[in-house]
């Protein structure tokens, strides 16, 4: 179960809107084939390992991720291959919470004779999927919120410098998590201030890029709007009960996935509203203050985190200023 885990993470940003999903077909203590989930629209999982595997699949032994399907989508149902092949036993990390499965699957393999196991490694399937997951219990999509600031918690300076504050490899890795998203949203006063693409910038697939605008008007010649990739502006939905029923909009629009940015309105309305589930920080080491320019910020050198309890502990030391 271990081995497919990893093999449904490489379809990470990739097979939205359906699970990630791994499979290893097994027979005794030997690995016939293995598969996953590449993309939406290709093979699932089972089905990939099956057609490696071909007749050695008889009388052999699945363990896969989640619940294999029993409905059409754009593929027909797992159960049906996997009962053809002779799977003797299928062994699910978890069900599907989607309701055209949940527990579905299940009853169909046994009923043709097909022993079933479930629950083994739930909970780290269950978080592998959890935005799938949010998304098909919850109707909203599941929500990261990244912040990138000081030590002293400011984003930019007091004259609204902010370009950059973290480092090239912290923005590298925040263009990762975009193309692991669905779509990204930021406020539009990020927008007019900033200009920002909310691109990849080549780490992947681009998401689907959101402006909460409010009452503002967003001109067209903003860079956002460049690009094959969709860009969605939403007026009004102000507030925490705005926030709510934004989400319940994007959800209905196949977003399973939003990646809150800037700025901080924004993310209070989203604070508020209740409906963070996962906080990404990035803190540069430097104390802002009062600053007006980038260039005056106090920076931090030998820089040390340790945990104490439950608070985390920042130590390190002003590099020499020559005063």
């Amino acid at each position: 179960m271990s081995r497919a885990l990893v093999l449904a993470e490489k379809g990470r940003g990739k097979v939205h809107p359906n699970p990630m999903v791994g499979a290893v077909l097994v027979r005794g203590t030997s690995k016939i084939a293995e598969g996953y989930h590449r993309a939406f629209g290709e093979a699932h999982a089972e089905v990939d390992a099956l057609r490696k595997a071909g007749q050695k699949a008889r009388g052999s032994t699945l363990y896969v991720n989640l619940e294999p399907c029993s409905h059409w989508g754009k593929t027909p149902p797992c159960v049906d291959a996997l009962i053809e092949a002779g799977v003797k036993r299928v062994v699910a990390a978890m069900r599907d919470p989607n309701p055209q499965v949940s527990g579905q699957g299940f009853a169909a393999l046994k009923k043709q004779g097909v022993a079933v196991t479930r629950g083994v490694l739930e909970q780290e399937a269950v978080a592998l999927n959890r935005a799938f997951v949010t998304w098909v219990t919850r109707h909203r999509p599941y929500v990261t919120m990244k912040v990138a600031s000081s030590i002293d918690g400011r984003t930019a300076t007091i004259t609204g410098e902010s370009k950059w504050i973290t480092s090239e490899a912290s923005r590298a890795q925040g263009y990762r998590l975009r193309a692991q998203v669905d779509a990204v949203a930021v406020g539009a006063y990020t927008v007019l201030k900033d200009n920002p693409s909310l691109t990849a910038h080549g780490w992947g697939r681009n998401p689907v890029r959101i402006v909460f605008a409010g009452r503002r008007k967003i001109p067209r010649t903003y860079n956002i709007f460049r690009g094959s990739t969709p860009a969605w502006v939403i007026q009004g939905h102000r507030g925490s009960a705005g926030v709510r029923k934004a989400l319940r909009h994007l959800a209905r629009q196949g977003i399973a996935h939003l990646l809150v940015e800037g700025g901080l309105t924004l993310q209070r309305s989203f604070l508020d509203a209740g409906v963070v589930d996962e906080v990404i920080w990035f803190m540069a080491p430097m104390i802002m203050g009062h600053a007006r320019r980038l260039k005056d910020v106090k920076r931090l050198s030998h820089m040390r985190v340790t945990r104490v309890g439950e608070d985390l502990c920042l130590q390190g030391l002003f590099r020499p200023s020559g005063k």
